[in-house]
């Protein structure tokens, strides 16, 4: 069984930071492209940061250079380390995995807040 566990989000300052934490299992790890999506009140699922299995990472142009994805192997769990967080960050994120041949799955979700 496939199962995608988020873990990290909360309430967090303007200016504040967050790492949030996916625990992937019943997949190889290494055949899946990772990413995290995001969806605010009223708007679209959008990806937000994505890491392939060679390792190459892509990231929104509004995270870019704020946001870090990364993946550790051996504890087959995806991160999302976020610095200068904004409002506009707040949302709803999600983690995804997508094998080569195309099969998805979705974490539950993890409820991101920026405020003061």
């Amino acid at each position: 069984q496939v199962q995608l566990v988020e873990s990290g989000g909360g309430l967090v300052q303007p200016g504040g930071s967050l790492r949030l934490s996916c625990a992937v299992s019943g997949v190889i790890f290494g055949h899946y492209s990772l990413g995290w999506y995001r969806q605010a009140p009223g708007k679209q699922r959008e990806v937000v940061a994505v890491i392939t299995p060679d390792g190459d990472t892509n990231y929104v142009d509004s995270a870019r250079a704020r946001f870090t994805i990364s993946r550790h192997m051996s504890k087959s769990t995806l991160y999302l380390q976020m610095n200068s967080l904004k409002p506009e960050d707040t949302a709803f994120y999600y983690c995804h995995a997508q094998h080569i041949l195309g099969r998805e799955y979705w974490g539950q979700g993890t409820q991101v807040t920026v405020s003061s």
